[in-house]
């Protein structure tokens, strides 16, 4: 089916109309080489066992979060990274959480209905990071909002990233996040 605003095919991005929001239909079952970068993102293009929401915006200020499950360290690791460029991600600059199973239900609590915000803090001897996710009951905003953000101890500078999530994206995070539960128990 050649694409269409509609049917879009895989790797394309579409805007929203009447947005400063895109939306990306993209490969999530072909692994590449780990040297590659994603073409449109500028992201090292990894396994299938991410997801990622980007939200790149006309304005340049979009940002997107990444969540990644790694068995072997028994974890899944969210990175986040601001826009930079017309549709580009600063991956140099990201932001990286390594979340347990703790991390992880306090999240599905929120996605299932169970509460309405997620407060990660993350400690080190370098810096404090923290994870947000909020559910918003506005009809005319996305239902939920996503931020990550990194406190550098020794200049004390900090960097954010936000971005508004959709149900469509909440209900692949959940499944997403729900599989990784089972996965890093071994049932």
């Amino acid at each position: 089916m050649p694409p269409t605003d509609n049917h879009p095919t895989e790797g394309t991005t579409t805007k929203i109309q009447g947005s400063d929001f895109y939306w990306c239909v993209c490969p999530a079952t072909k692994p590449a080489p780990a040297a590659q970068a994603d073409e449109k993102s500028g992201a090292p293009v990894k396994s299938s066992n991410e997801y990622a929401i980007f939200k790149p915006n006309a304005r340049g200020s979009g940002g997107v979060i990444r969540f990644d499950l790694n068995k072997a360290k028994r974890a899944v690791f969210v990175d986040a990274a601001n826009q930079s460029g017309d549709k580009h991600f600063d991956w140099e600059q990201k932001i990286t959480m390594k979340w347990g199973l703790h991390d992880i239900g306090g999240v599905l609590a929120v996605l299932q209905g169970r509460t309405e915000q997620a407060k990660l803090f993350h400690k080190s001897e370098h810096a404090n990071s923290a994870f947000e996710l909020g559910f918003r009951d506005d009809p005319q905003r996305a239902p939920y909002m996503m931020n990550v953000s990194r406190q550098d101890e020794k200049d004390k500078s900090v960097r954010k990233v936000a971005i508004p999530v959709t149900h469509a994206e909440a209900a692949v995070l959940e499944a997403a996040l729900r599989a990784a539960v089972v996965r890093l128990l071994g049932w």
